[in-house]
């Protein structure tokens, strides 16, 4: 049975599966890698009153190596519907485009990769020496937390293992195939709250200002030079994202002052250094002050290899362009899969994701389901 990506791309397109929403997103999947062949594990989570959010993991024989594709069904909102040209969720191609929240992220990757598969079965027809699975998560536009990480735990209960792991976050620029990632910054969140004593303008003398101590703390921050990249990695980079001292009068000193930073970090750092780096500032700063940090992802970076060679020989031979490995942009559930097996990311253009009338060109959703496919046959040495 061969699968068609479009029309299988407007199934997935139709189910409205808004984080933590399947709405029915994952049983289009899963009925259709069952028809395959394949055995399919739902795997719902929850955690500390977080909603339930349902995941997938489907596998396509037992033997080693098994390549895996990751992915997310799970979309951002829509946001005002009345922006929309077209009804969100109902998948419309219009002048050779197919509109729909999740179009380049990623629903239609996960089509090309079932229809990817299903020709691969239908040419090697139970010969396949090796496995494909397919990991799925409702979680990764969310929190994060009831999703991939939590998969991967159960795959390492169960004693399945993952040797090559494509994902297919949208990632080119212009043109099908013209970026991948194979790695990515690592992201922390912290936020500094100075306190102070709250009093009148007129008398300060009587109270404590906290906000030139907090105005101090992030200049000196901002000023660091974390470091100057490397081969693979942009330099890392820390944006200050808020001041809050929540006053609104003009004749009182505060008690306390708030700010957050967002630091995105090359292979050069960690987030616990990072930490430890933000800690020695705090330090500084005379009188009481309290720092939260989150970590949100560690950086990767998955070393030219076998992977990386499949990808970018497989774009050359479908698309003729030799693509950019790059590490840019932001993070992505890879961030998980590095801990347990070599990831790159390899999708569609990422022009419109998230945006009013998200949608791709229809011709590009068959350019990556060759490219799809002609990774799977270098992978498992299946003529092309």
């Amino acid at each position: 049975m061969i699968i068609d990506p479009i029309e299988f791309s407007q199934q997935l397109i139709r189910c409205p599966s808004v984080t933590p929403t399947d709405a029915g997103a994952l049983d289009v999947l899963q009925t259709a890698l069952e028809n395959l062949g394949f055995i399919c594990h739902r795997l719902p989570f929850s955690e500390n009153g977080t909603p339930d959010v349902d995941n997938l993991y489907a596998r396509y024989g037992i033997a080693s190596p098994n390549f895996c594709f990751a992915g997310h069904t799970d979309v951002v909102p829509v946001g005002n519907t009345d922006d929309w040209s077209v009804d969100p969720f109902a998948a419309n191609i219009i002048d050779g485009r197919l509109f729909g929240r999740g179009t380049c992220d990623m629903k239609c990757a996960i089509a090309c990769f079932v229809a990817a598969t299903s020709r691969l079965i239908e040419q090697t027809k139970g010969t396949l020496v090796g496995s494909i699975s397919f990991l799925i998560t409702g979680d990764e536009e969310g929190p994060a937390i009831n999703g991939t990480r939590k998969m991967l735990d159960w795959l390492k209960s169960k004693g399945e293992v993952i040797d090559q792991c494509l994902v297919g976050e949208p990632t080119s620029i212009n043109q099908v195939g013209d970026m991948a990632k194979v790695g990515r910054r690592g992201s922390m969140n912290a936020t500094i709250t100075v306190y102070g004593t709250q009093g009148h303008v007129a008398y300060p003398h009587l109270a404590d200002n906290p906000i030139p101590r907090l105005v101090n703390f992030l200049a000196d921050v901002d000023n660091a030079v974390l470091d100057v990249g490397t081969d693979y990695f942009q330099p890392s980079n820390l944006e200050i994202t808020n001041i809050d001292v929540g006053n609104d009068a003009t004749n009182i000193i505060p008690a306390k002052a708030e700010g957050r930073i967002n630091i995105r970090f090359n292979d050069q750092h960690s987030g616990a250094s990072l930490s430890k780096l933000l800690e020695s500032h705090r330090q500084k700063i005379v009188g009481k002050a309290d720092m939260s940090i989150s970590i949100s992802g560690e950086s990767f970076l998955t070393l030219p290899g076998q992977l990386s060679e499949l990808i970018a020989t497989s774009i050359k031979a479908i698309t003729g362009l030799d693509t950019d490995l790059s590490t840019t942009g932001g993070t992505s559930d890879a961030r998980f899969i590095k801990d347990v097996s070599p990831v790159a990311e390899l999708g569609l253009q990422n022009t419109t994701a998230h945006k009013v009338d998200e949608n791709v060109a229809v011709k590009d959703i068959g350019v990556l389901a060759d490219i799809y496919e002609h990774i799977l046959q270098g992978f498992f040495g299946v003529p092309k």
